[in-house]
């Protein structure tokens, strides 16, 4: 599915602070009502992790830097896209910005960049050097498709954007994490839920001047699953967003990144459902996909 098919977001009156919409083209065929999101509350403790460390099967953080992070952050798009604002983004980016810079990063945020600027932009930072960098971050916040994002004035292939960090093409980010948090529609499928019933490491024959795949030591964390709708709340900001910055703020500086992630999924999952008065899109569920080219584990903290 892809967003050039009509979409659910409805303009105008429905476009207030406590009603939830998707990052995806209007809807044109039909009026449909948008969705109050329904949040649960946190009860449950946190819990200190445990750690059973191996530095052999962990990514070196021993650098100058952290690294940059760099934050696309697209609220305004060209009529000419169809595309809604996406309102409650700023807030995304803002507390993105913070959970990054408390990690060390040295974040930068750019507001409502063209697709021209973007490819510029990545391919730029892609042509630092990173030597003296543990990793390198981006956040994409925009409308969507799958496998592509949105600019202001169109669509740019995802890949075209993050090809730019391959091994053989930015190698002083060689072997180091590059990680990709993508808050965008994939789709307009949704996803109604289910009600649940009750009730080789060690290996050191590896020899050290092997290749390294070039598509290595990627990560990829998606607000969605292929296929489906994202979902925005113009007031709070989008579900996968608020969730990544409460988990990064939580334990960013304890759990390893495929850990946090995974409890993303959960508090996304879990804590988050839609409504409407349309049966169609009444309580709606998503949860976010993370897919890992990570050679190795990677903590924050020391």
């Amino acid at each position: 599915m892809a967003d050039d098919q009509d979409c659910v977001e409805k303009q105008g009156a429905g476009d207030s602070e406590s009603q939830d919409v998707v990052d995806a083209k209007p809807d044109r065929s039909s009026f449909i009502p948008t969705f109050l999101s329904k949040k649960k509350t946190d009860s449950g403790k946190s819990i200190k992790a445990t750690r059973n460390r191996v530095p052999m099967y962990q990514y070196n953080m021993d650098f100058e830097k952290v690294g940059k992070c760099i934050i696309i952050n697209n609220k305004n798009f060209s009529r000419s896209t169809g595309m809604s604002v996406r309102n409650g983004t700023d807030k995304d980016a803002d507390a993105l910005r913070k959970c990054f810079q408390n990690l060390g990063f040295n974040v930068t945020v750019y507001n409502d960049c063209t697709c021209e600027k973007m490819k510029n932009l990545l391919k730029q930072a892609s042509e630092e050097d990173h030597s003296n960098s543990a990793c390198f971050a981006c956040v994409l916040l925009s409308h969507g498709e799958e496998n592509l994002i949105y600019g202001t004035d169109g669509m740019i292939a995802i890949k075209d954007l993050t090809g730019h960090f391959r091994g053989d093409r930015c190698k002083s980010l060689l072997e180091k994490p590059k990680l990709f948090f993508i808050q965008a529609c994939r789709g307009t499928e949704l996803d109604d839920g289910i009600q649940p019933d009750s009730g080789p490491a060690g290996d050191t024959d590896a020899n050290p001047q092997c290749k390294i795949p070039v598509e290595a030591d990627f990560l990829f964390a998606y607000s969605t699953v292929p296929g489906y709708y994202s979902w925005r709340s113009p007031g709070s900001g989008s579900w996968f967003v608020q969730a990544l910055s409460s988990i990064l703020n939580e334990h960013g500086k304890s759990l390893e990144i495929l850990q946090i992630l995974t409890r993303v999924n959960n508090r996304v999952a879990t804590q988050f459902q839609s409504q409407s008065d349309d049966p169609r899109f009444h309580e709606k569920k998503q949860i976010p996909c993370v897919v890992s080219m990570l050679t190795k584990e990677l903590y924050f903290g020391k």
